[in-house]
């Protein structure tokens, strides 16, 4: 049997790397981790995921003091400012203690941190098997395993797991500077150093109405274009069609149906030039028009992080999306090559890469691994939070299921009504025959929480009536799901 310097090598540390990487030690297998950052957790917990959620909680606290509304409870404030430096650094006190967390949690669990990129070594090189690595120089690298090289020195393991994540997509003809702080991409949005007097962002969907959000409520004009004629691509159109009246009512000016040609920056402020998406689309019906901002935000989606890899050196090739096409088990066409997260098709999300981190490694370990990719929530943090998982009832439709929908609306929540958040609903999904729950919907304050509640349930294969006769606590948000759940029968109590 061929000796190899780890059982198994995850290359890269955000949540698919990390989870998968801490998983493997625990069962026992000798593992390391490749991350060139200098903290672990990739792009989630150091530009994405944990920042952006510090930097919404922080705008709304600003938001609720500088807009009058705690004076209904009885809370009483003089001229209130904005400390931008003061904020920014409980980002970075956030994302501090959660990288050091995890790096905690390589040394608890023996873990191996490789400092640096990672690269496939090709087999051969000049017709000879490639001999040696840093830690086994006597033992063949690549014996049914594989040899990566990690600043200038060569590991081998039996197995080697990609895990790189995902990148913003650029967007031709609008040339992204973080640096200037003119034309910025998610990364740069989430550390300008003063308030825009004018913040363009280009793309409706999770990130650009998060990081719009923040900057809305700081004091910012946020104007929002959309390529599609609806925001939140991908979630149920009701949802869709509610988020416009929402995002509208806080302020931000939407401009649906319409794509960005070119931008120019110019001194500090940057002229976009729009156009309709198509001739039945796009805001006054203009063929063109400019757009100026002192701040742009290029948020049109991401793309699969595999440039550099030299994965060619090993024979893997990509399919059209740019993606690394996997089986259940997430082994690649590859002998011992396998790939998690935002690099294989499906949703990037970080508890979607977690959940097959802790897979993969099960199925290294012991052949055998979960995840129920129909079952993965999606959550857009705004506020009110926008929360789904399963079918959309357009999906449902399009798939020809007879389906029967309930709907309860938060504004009839005792809870949400006590708190004064009458924005959004619950929506319930259900076979028509069967009653067994295919996918729900929520606009609520604390809908990335409740949305928790349906997952589980659709994981156990329940109906509808299962969470309709399940006892909630009461005052609670979550009751509104149980209402949706009684409304799929035509029963709801409090509508």
């Amino acid at each position: 049997m061929a000796n190899y310097d780890y059982d198994v090598i995850f290359i890269g540390s955000g949540p698919g790397g990390y989870v998968g990487a801490i998983r493997a030690a625990q069962l026992g297998l000798k593992t390391a981790c490749v991350e060139s950052r200098e903290t672990l957790g990739g792009t989630c917990l150091n530009v994405g995921c944990i920042p952006s959620k510090a930097l919404l909680h922080g705008s709304e606290k600003f938001a609720e003091a500088a807009d009058g509304s705690l004076a209904r409870y009885g809370v009483k404030l003089g001229k209130v400012e904005l400390d931008l430096a003061v904020l920014q650094a409980d980002k970075a006190d956030a994302v501090k203690g959660l990288t050091s967390g995890i790096e905690f949690l390589f040394k608890k669990n023996k873990v191996d941190w490789l400092k640096g990129t990672a690269k496939f070594v090709n087999p051969r090189e000049g017709g000879e098997l490639r001999q040696g690595s840093a830690s086994s120089p006597e033992a063949p690298a690549f014996a049914g395993g594989h040899t990566i090289t990690v600043a200038g020195k060569d590991y081998t393991a039996k197995e080697i797991v990609i895990a790189t994540g995902s990148s913003v997509t650029p967007l031709p003809g609008v040339e992204v500077d973080n640096d200037k702080g003119i034309i910025v991409d998610s990364t740069g949005g989430l550390a300008l150093t003063k308030v825009p007097t004018h913040m363009v962002v280009i793309g409706g969907g999770v990130i650009g109405l998060e990081l719009g959000s923040v900057w809305r409520r700081l004091g910012a004009k946020v104007t929002v274009v959309e390529y599609l004629d609806a925001l939140l691509p991908g979630m149920d159109m009701d949802v869709r069609k509610d988020a416009a009246k929402i995002f509208k009512k806080q302020g931000m000016e939407l401009k649906l149906g319409t794509k960005v040609t070119g931008a120019v920056v110019k001194g500090k402020k940057a002229t976009l030039t729009l156009e309709p998406a198509s001739p039945s689309t796009g805001s006054g019906g203009a063929v063109s028009e400019e757009l100026e901002a002192d701040c742009v935000l290029v948020a049109i989606g991401r793309r699969p992080n595999v440039a550099g890899l030299n994965i060619e050196a090993i024979g893997l090739t990509l399919n059209a999306r740019g993606q690394i096409d996997t089986a259940a088990d997430f082994r690649t066409s590859v002998d011992g090559v396998r790939a998690i997260g935002d690099v294989i098709p499906g949703p990037m999300l970080a508890h979607k890469a977690e959940d097959e981190g802790i897979a993969v490694a099960e199925y290294i370990a012991t052949g055998i691994g979960i995840v129920n990719h129909a079952v993965i929530p999606g959550v857009v943090y705004t506020n009110p939070e926008f929360a789904g998982v399963g079918l959309t009832e357009e999906q449902a439709k399009e798939q020809g299921l007879a389906i029967k929908v309930g709907k309860f609306p938060m504004m009839a929540n005792s809870r949400a009504k006590t708190n004064h958040e009458p924005d959004g609903f619950v929506k319930v999904i259900a076979d028509a025959a069967t009653d067994k729950v295919l996918g729900a919907w929520i606009i609520s304050t604390l809908a990335g929480t409740m949305i928790a509640e349906v997952a589980l349930a659709m994981e156990f294969g329940a109906t509808s009536e299962d969470i309709a006769y399940t006892c909630h606590a009461h005052p609670t948000h979550a009751e509104a799901v149980k209402e949706a759940a009684m409304a799929v029968t035509g029963k709801p109590i409090h509508i």
